[in-house]
């Protein structure tokens, strides 16, 4: 298997022209289209989707309301201020976490003297399979304020190889 990369640090360069042209010149190519921040090869290569997958990376804390007895010692720990007091009633605080503001750390859920808050994984984007008129291309999104786009890059150069063999 042969493998030409196309790289560059700067937008603007002409990758994905030079891309789309080498694709159309070439016996069967696999095409990965590592840029999941703002991938433009599907713009010109049209590609169909033929299996889609959600991208998880990393964790985000999410505090059950129901179960949370309104200490704020998740609020006093979090060094990225994503814990929130969003609203006080007669009973006590209720603390939320700003989904964006959230590192995934887990401080707030080692602290929790309640066991309150869950940390599921956090859902980054997706990644795609899809034929074009070159041939198969794996390629991938990755969502608004983001993050770990190197492993969801690796994602796609792994199921391009696989493909390829």
């Amino acid at each position: 298997m042969k493998e030409l990369v196309v790289i560059s640090g700067k937008g603007g360069t002409g990758k994905t022209s030079l891309t789309a042209s080498f694709a159309m010149l070439a016996d069967r190519p696999v095409l990965a289209d590592c840029d999941v921040d703002a991938a433009d090869l599907h713009l010109i290569l049209s590609p169909q989707v033929r299996e889609q997958s959600d991208f998880y990376s990393g964790h985000e804390a999410v505090i059950r309301e129901q179960d949370c007895s309104g200490c704020g010692i998740c609020q006093d720990y979090c060094r990225y201020d994503a814990v929130r007091l969003s609203e006080k009633d007669a009973r006590k605080p209720i603390y939320t976490v700003d989904p964006v503001s959230c590192e995934g750390c887990g401080v707030c859920v080692r602290f929790c003297p309640e066991q309150a808050i869950d940390f599921p994984e956090r859902l980054c984007g997706e990644w795609m399979i899809s034929d074009t008129r070159c041939g198969p291309m794996v390629h991938a999104r990755l969502g608004i304020a983001a993050e770990n786009s190197g492993k969801l890059v690796s994602t796609v150069r792994r199921e391009a190889r696989r493909i390829a063999e």
